[in-house]
């Protein structure tokens, strides 16, 4: 007999404040100027870790084995969360960071050549 873990109060909060943020971007100009935010965040964390990695060049593998691993994190969401239809905001948001980190890892790549 399996039994489900117990739902925290953390957990509750964060689940409440995702839904409250799905209803209020009901209105597709909200809904695509959140996910242009993300994509814009992605894109500086990706470039922020390019420079990083860039200027101690100790760390380069290092930041390269988590970069992978937190995009595959991303993709492993994405999957469990595509067929539900309430999480279909937070499959635009996680496909938007990914992407971010995408192009800021592509044009500190650029720059490094």
């Amino acid at each position: 007999m399996v039994f489900k873990p117990q739902n925290t109060n953390f957990q509750l909060k964060i689940v409440e404040n995702i839904q409250t943020l799905t209803i209020w971007a009901n209105n597709p100009w909200r809904r695509y100027s959140i996910s242009l935010i993300i994509l814009l965040i992605g894109y500086f964390l990706g470039s922020s870790l390019g420079m990083v990695s860039a200027v101690v060049e100790l760390m380069d593998p290092v930041s390269a084995f988590l970069s992978v691993v937190f995009i595959e994190i991303l993709i492993v969401l994405r999957r469990n969360f595509r067929f539900e239809k309430k999480k279909k905001f937070l499959v635009l948001l996680l496909d938007s960071l990914r992407l971010g980190l995408f192009y800021g890892f592509f044009t500190e790549s650029l720059k490094l050549l």
